[in-house]
């Protein structure tokens, strides 16, 4: 079940892209907000997401942004200089993806209102809070007195005794706990010795043969660490009758998911409610010739993002240095400097 949207980052998205995907919806939108440090000048508009921000500029709107919640390393406020605004306080957030830092500075061009930092920041904790809905969990403090702990959206379907935890030789006995979000399994004499996993991570889910016999085996997604779980049932009618409960529910919630992300905007005025209000953009005019990615990539960089280049050694300098970007060389570099 692949879900990117709240852990990538992209530029110049397609009108498609910036549709919310099942489960995700728009908690707040603000216009009159400036991409102070890619678009300097343009006004554009914020959507605030349960997972993402997405940004587009009002004149053009292919130039946009979407910006995943689970890549934010960072979100403080920051005093900037904007060609709309002046100096003014911005929204500064320091976000991490495919192993390079990217930095964004949003300024809303309103004054007197706090809501562009209230409510991104304010869903972010939201995100931040509600993993357990996301991601795999191995060990966790998710037990107590045999009963699980249950998350907010969360209603517990069957409790299923007696199933063998195959990761072992002698194997562990323990419970199945089946909800609308997950599915866990606690071994009987340790607690702590648990597993936790989301629909969302869940690649696959069979019955097959084994060295224990018939099992029900399931497949994490690569993200979570591509784990091979395999569980005994006796008898064979209901492991079966299991394996049909769980693909179910995995049906069910694949049509529409549940993120976890609860977040109710105090001040929200009432002309924003349930509003999408995307963009029209006629993606057959893009001409993706014309487009140098590289350029707008550039323009997000985070400072000090190059620190783990690999050192080279340079036949010119008889030293070792950082070693240089595509396209550039040592004779280039030194021309920009001026004589």
């Amino acid at each position: 079940m692949l879900c990117w949207e709240d852990r990538d980052v992209h530029f110049d998205i397609t009108a498609q892209q910036m549709k919310m995907r099942a489960g995700e919806h728009m908690i707040d939108k603000l216009d009159s907000i400036e991409d102070t440090k890619g678009n300097s000048g343009d006004r554009g508009r914020l959507l605030i997401t349960n997972l993402r921000l997405l940004w587009h500029s009002q004149a053009m709107p292919r130039v946009s942004l979407s910006v995943g919640f689970n890549c934010i390393i960072n979100i403080t406020t920051k005093t900037v200089n904007s060609k709309l605004r002046g100096l003014t306080e911005a929204l500064y957030i320091l976000t991490k993806a495919n192993n390079t830092r990217f930095e964004f500075i949003f300024t809303n061009l309103v004054p007197g209102t706090p809501r562009l930092f209230t409510s991104v920041m304010g869903v972010y904790k939201a995100y931040n809070s509600s993993k357990m809905y996301r991601e795999l969990k191995l060990r966790g403090a998710i037990i107590q007195n045999k009963q699980l702990r249950i998350l907010p959206q969360e209603q517990i379907f069957s409790r299923v005794n007696g199933v063998w935890n195959l990761s072992s030789d002698q194997g562990n006995l323990g419970t199945f706990v089946i909800t609308n979000v997950r599915l866990v399994w606690f071994a009987n004499m340790n607690e702590l010795f648990n597993i936790s996993l989301p629909y969302l991570q869940i690649a696959s889910v069979k019955v097959r043969e084994s060295k224990f016999g018939m099992a029900l085996v399931v497949e994490s997604s690569e993200a979570s660490g591509g784990y091979v779980l395999g569980f005994r049932i006796d008898p064979a009618e209901k492991l079966h009758e299991i394996h049909k409960e769980i693909s179910a529910l995995y049906t069910v919630y694949s049509q529409c998911p549940v993120f976890g992300v609860e977040f109710v905007l105090q001040d929200k005025p009432q002309a924003d409610e349930d509003q999408l209000d995307l963009p029209e953009m006629d993606e057959e005019e893009i001409d993706e010739s014309v487009s140098d990615a590289g350029d707008v990539l550039a323009a997000y960089l985070a400072d000090g993002h190059h620190h783990d280049l690999e050192p080279v050694f340079s036949p010119e300098l008889g030293l070792a240095v950082e070693k240089l970007k595509d396209g550039y060389t040592l004779q280039t570099l030194w021309e920009v400097i001026p004589s």
